[in-house]
């Protein structure tokens, strides 16, 4: 993707050298507006950018690739370029790097016109540069766009530390954390020199975490949501929701279109998976509507403070 500004390796090589201190709550200098997307520059099959706090910009719709292995994968990448989604989401422990890698050079689309997120495992943290070289090489394509830390645990600082050598270096442009929640992330901050760019956590409307997503935005942090559509063995209940399909009904969308449309708005980025071409389309097509203030409001009263995953 674009990088904006200046000597930005120069300015984290210093950061490292000096190890100054992360700040932890926002102030001028701070790009607290991770939260603001501008939605009226997207265009169905072309998705916004937002720009991240390294200076990246990142589309705020990607597709999530977690059950997609084999050719499978491979074919859901080109069908989603083809489709005009230019973000992707991997992680170690999903176990199709490579794959993801290969849909990516064979799809003929510019390598910077791409971003690319993978994650590191706990079980990584021990010996994070191995780990990071890694996914370097089963990915394949040069650099990794935006690198996060797939849970809190034991060497979770070593880890992040290891990724910063690598944003100093060039090898990896962005990095953030998954899992991490008000207190994960303040505990986190001031032990580390490069706040991170983004926190990938579980959002949907029965679990709409609204008191951490407004604790990140406050910290210029942008907010991703896993499970926008309410994940393994819950989606169907959650794209049956009669409040949810009277919405859809109105404007002639699929309730999968509301909830992320429902996420864009409320400025949280989101990366649905699918391996239906059909499905791919749809979740890059929500930018020809907007939900009313009084729809938002309707999505909001379903929260159930109901996470469907242990972390």
């Amino acid at each position: 993707m674009t990088k904006k500004g200046f000597g930005y390796t120069l300015l984290v090589t210093a950061l490292l050298s000096c190890r100054i201190p992360v700040r932890t709550q926002p102030d001028s200098t701070m790009n607290t507006n991770a939260g603001a997307f501008d939605l009226s520059k997207g265009t169905n099959g072309d998705a916004p950018t937002i720009q991240l706090s390294s200076g990246y910009d990142m589309p705020v719709v990607g597709l999530g690739t977690y059950s997609l292995h084999g050719p499978t994968c491979i074919n859901s990448l080109k069908t989603a370029l083809a489709a005009g989604f230019r973000k992707f989401d991997t992680a170690s422990i999903y176990g199709n790097e490579e794959e993801v890698g290969q849909g990516i050079r064979e799809s003929g689309v510019p390598r910077e016109e791409i971003f690319v997120a993978t994650k590191l495992y706990p079980d990584q943290y021990a010996a994070p540069e191995a780990a990071i070289e890694e996914c370097l090489r089963k990915l394949d394509i040069g650099y990794i766009d935006l690198m996060l830390l797939h849970h809190p645990g034991t060497n979770d600082v070593r880890a992040y530390k290891a990724m910063e050598k690598y944003v100093a270096a060039g090898k990896i442009r962005s990095i953030g954390v998954s899992c991490y929640y008000i207190r994960e992330i303040d505990e986190f901050l001031p032990k580390v020199t490069i706040k991170p760019v983004l926190v990938q956590n579980e959002v949907h409307p029965y679990y709409q975490d609204t008191e951490v997503m407004e604790h990140l935005h406050n910290l210029g942090i942008v907010v991703e949501a896993w499970y926008p559509l309410g994940g393994r063995g819950h989606q169907k209940e959650l794209l049956n929701d009669p409040v949810l399909s009277r919405i859809a009904a109105a404007h002639n969308k699929s309730v999968a279109q509301i909830i992320l449309r429902w996420d864009l708005q409320r400025g949280v980025v989101v990366i649905p998976g699918s391996s239906n071409p059909d499905h791919i389309g749809e979740n890059i097509s929500i930018f020809d509507f907007s939900l009313t203030d009084d729809e938002m409001a309707q999505i909001a009263a379903l929260d159930r403070n109901e996470k469907h995953d242990w972390y």
